[in-house]
């Protein structure tokens, strides 16, 4: 490709009206996770209205705990939620993993329709979240600004979060095969509260468990390579130990400057970002400005993604999204071709 490729985290959503629309239509976010043709029109939505390079599942990172029956419901202004939190050895221990055909064959159901219906136009990139970042809403039964359950466990009883998180993560590796089976391209592992470890506990309880994940995968599939992408927000020098795993793509947030994050990782995998969701909010030149420094900081050559550093928020006017993908299409084949890019003024 002669230019930087493109797609946004969270692509499909609630900035787009015809997305509130089908959600209206499913009655509730999980109706709709679970109903494969609605799935697969708001994965498709994006696509319709912008330019991109690859479609991603429309689903949640909840899925999973949801299966092994801890009761995930959302409240209104206060994200998702579980009935059933474990928190104690003797609840986790007695966690159940049960096979991800029975459980969450909709998913698989939407993945094999999304994939049809693209007909090879773009990419589909299947996903999960990391088992750290499950455990934590599954151990804090919730959204979580301290994760001080969470944080105790690892303290007080490592060898019991190492449990939880091992089964977390061969059900994961599971359920990502499935997907894989069912006809996604690419797999993205999202690990939002990793960072929030000190680093050796990051090592411990969330890369550990992300390598086990990336050793149980399928990746090849048809004849061809599976890429898999990994992202932990906020992970900054930790990118040097994630480039370790095998993996062949890393998200990086809009903390760590691309040519950072290129010294970190030695350009042994792609980097995929980083431009801060916030600017989505200002006007089309500060956008235009904000993707041409994202694209000089990666600077020449290819195996660079460009993303937002995390998801889109619902706020954004779609317009601004089609002036970020517009500029990325304008400014980029120049860090692809031998000639030296021009400065930004």
């Amino acid at each position: 490709m002669s230019r930087t490729p493109v797609w946004i985290m969270r692509q499909a959503g609630r900035y787009l009206p015809e997305y509130r629309a089908v959600r209206e239509k499913a009655g509730d976010f999980m109706s709709l996770c679970a109903n494969p043709e609605l799935a697969c029109e708001v994965t498709l939505q994006p696509l319709r209205r912008f330019d991109l390079d690859a479609a991603i599942l429309f689903s949640d990172i909840l899925t999973i705990p949801d299966a092994m029956g801890l009761g995930l419901y959302f409240e209104a202004g206060e994200g998702p939620k579980f009935k059933h939190p474990v928190r104690t050895a003797a609840e986790i221990r007695k966690l159940a993993a049960p096979d991800v055909a029975d459980s969450l064959g909709y998913v698989f159901d939407a993945v094999a329709l999304i994939r049809r219906e693209l007909d090879g136009a773009v990419p589909l990139i299947g996903f999960a979240g990391s088992p750290f970042t499950v455990g934590t809403y599954m151990v804090e039964g919730g959204s979580s600004r301290e994760f001080k359950k969470i944080k105790a466990l690892a303290a007080e009883d490592p060898a019991t979060l190492d449990h939880l998180l091992a089964t977390v993560a061969k059900m994961t590796a599971n359920y990502l095969n499935a997907q894989i089976d069912a006809g996604a391209q690419v797999i993205m592992i999202f690990d939002t509260w990793g960072a929030a470890l000190e680093p050796d506990d990051y090592r411990r309880f969330s890369l550990t468990h992300m390598q086990a994940i990336l050793d149980d995968l399928q990746r090849e599939r048809d004849g061809q390579r599976i890429p898999v992408i990994l992202f932990t927000k906020g992970a900054g020098p930790l990118l040097e130990d994630m480039v370790t795993t095998g993996c062949d793509a890393l998200g990086v947030d809009w903390t760590t400057d691309l040519a950072t994050a290129r010294q970190y990782t030695g350009d042994k995998v792609a980097l995929q970002g980083n431009l801060n969701p916030a600017v989505l909010r200002e006007s089309p030149a500060a956008i235009e400005q904000g993707v041409a420094e994202v694209l000089a900081s990666y600077g020449n050559g290819p195996g660079h993604v460009f993303n937002l550093g995390h998801g889109i928020t619902p706020d954004i006017d779609p317009q601004h999204l089609k002036v970020l993908v517009d500029a990325v299409h304008r400014l980029s084949p120049r860090y692809h071709d031998k000639s030296e890019p021009e400065q930004i003024s």
